[in-house]
């Protein structure tokens, strides 16, 4: 007798109900859906912040080449203005350069 019911215990353990069986398919269809949702989800915040860093890098790179074009501006304003007062004070501007030349040379020597 014993011998019997170990063995139907062994016959309801290796297969399991149909209704287990059920539940256990939903539950993987149900975590596959959440799955993808999620994915969709981290894919979409992930395009939403690729353009916010495009747009951030845009910003920064239209403003780099803006303060590019300043500086030129500004640099050929300078020389501009420096080759003018050499026309003007030719004498100024040689001993200007020759006393410059000199304190230069002294820091260099040392």
């Amino acid at each position: 007798m014993e011998n019997i019911m170990a063995e139907e215990n062994k016959s309801h353990r290796a297969s399991p109900p149909a209704d287990a069986q059920d539940k256990f398919e939903s539950s993987k269809m149900h975590a596959r859906k959440a799955a993808e949702d999620l994915r969709d989800a981290a894919g979409a915040i992930a395009g939403e912040y690729r353009g916010k860093a495009e747009q951030a890098w845009n910003d920064a790179r239209g403003k780099a080449e803006h303060a590019i074009g300043d500086a030129r501006t500004r640099a050929r304003t300078l020389q501009d203005d420096a080759e003018e007062y050499v026309r003007e004070n030719p004498t100024k501007a040689i001993f200007t350069a020759l006393g410059v030349g000199f304190v230069l040379g002294l820091i260099f020597r040392r």
